[in-house]
């Protein structure tokens, strides 16, 4: 058995949980495993993770929801000092359509894991929560001070919900150390171009369904409105490279790690601070490709935000934290991915 320390991760073969895996392998000494049960992920995502690192991950190819499963991973793993919890549906229009997927699924899978953490006594622990808990709001950039607003769709509410219940636990059971990170918009891959975005399901964030589309796998895109009340109608976001929302995690679990948090729970956003339009976004796409997208505007989203971007002072002053990567090469390594797809 791994005498090291380990670091469970879960939804380790998702999008922004494979990255963090890497960067955990690469620039820390922790022992990583995963827990996934590829509800819209491949295990492929793990012969790219060891093709990049060298090192080969335990997965617990389970169900969050099942809490003896769980156990089970917890009794078997020895020296866990800190959960980060990716594991979540997160499709803004399918919770729209399908809200009983969401409720049950984020929230027990993040009620199992806190229990295991008590029953365990695994006190460090990292929630992947979500810009959109700050609802349609007028006040930008949002600070984490800022006041939540309406969820605009399930999986935001499930966000919500799942602070609430963040909180509610770092105040009962006081050795808990809990961060959530308050991502804004991930997207790009991996500088190697190895790995990257891979749903399952068909995409519906914005940057695969660019390169998708101008791959070829998706005939035309749709911007889904130009008459919100933004510089060019479109809605605005703050997007961020993935490898940077990785980082962050690697300095969040320092953070309490190394007892530096003031409180028992807190909450850090994770922006660039800037907030870029979905037709700006296309046109950046289309210069570093020098592809043209075939798209067509429709209606409004169902749950879809107007405009939102990040304050990012507090994140930059407590862990240390801030971005490295441009829109353009946000876009570029997006693209290698998708090329580099083409090859497998």
């Amino acid at each position: 058995m791994n005498s090291k320390n380990t670091i469970i991760v879960t939804g380790g073969a998702g999008y922004i949980g494979s990255h963090t895996i890497i960067e955990l392998l690469e620039n820390t000494a922790y022992n990583v495993v995963s827990i996934d049960n590829f509800s819209n992920s491949s295990s492929k995502t793990f012969d790219r993770i060891e093709h990049i690192t060298g090192k080969k991950i335990v997965n617990y190819a389970i169900d969050l929801c099942d809490k003896k499963s769980v156990e089970n991973v917890f009794e078997k793993e020895k020296n866990i000092v800190g959960i980060i919890h990716f594991a979540a549906f997160k499709s803004v229009p399918e919770s729209v359509s399908n809200p009983y997927k969401y409720y049950s699924n984020n929230i027990n899978s993040l009620l199992t894991i806190l229990e295991c953490c008590l029953k365990f006594n695994i006190v460090n622990f990292i929630f992947s929560s979500s810009c959109s808990v700050y609802g349609n709001i007028s006040e930008l950039p949002v600070k984490e001070s800022t006041p939540l607003g309406k969820s605009e769709s399930p999986y935001a509410y499930t966000k919500q919900i799942g602070e609430e219940i963040l909180k509610d636990y770092s105040k009962t059971f006081l050795n808990l150390k809990i961060i959530a990170l308050r991502y804004f918009n991930p997207v790009g891959a991996h500088i190697s171009g190895l790995i990257g975005e891979d749903p399952i399901n068909k995409p519906t964030s914005l940057v695969p369904v660019i390169t998708q589309t101008a791959i070829g796998k998706l005939k035309q895109m749709t911007i889904h409105g130009t008459d919100y009340s933004t510089r060019d109608g479109s809605c605005i976001r703050d997007y961020i490279h993935v490898t940077d929302i990785a980082i962050a995690h690697i300095k969040a679990l320092e953070y309490i790690i190394n007892e530096k948090q003031k409180r028992n729970f807190s909450i850090f956003n994770l922006g660039t601070g800037n907030g870029v339009s979905v037709i700006e976004a296309i046109t950046a796409f289309e210069k570093i490709s020098n592809k043209k997208l075939n798209y067509t505007i429709g209606p409004k989203r169902a749950g879809d935000v107007e405009a939102i971007y990040s304050d990012t002072s507090l994140s930059e002053k407590e862990l240390g934290w801030k971005t490295e990567f441009t829109l353009n090469e946000m876009m570029d390594s997006a693209w290698q991915w998708e090329l580099n797809q083409q090859k497998e």
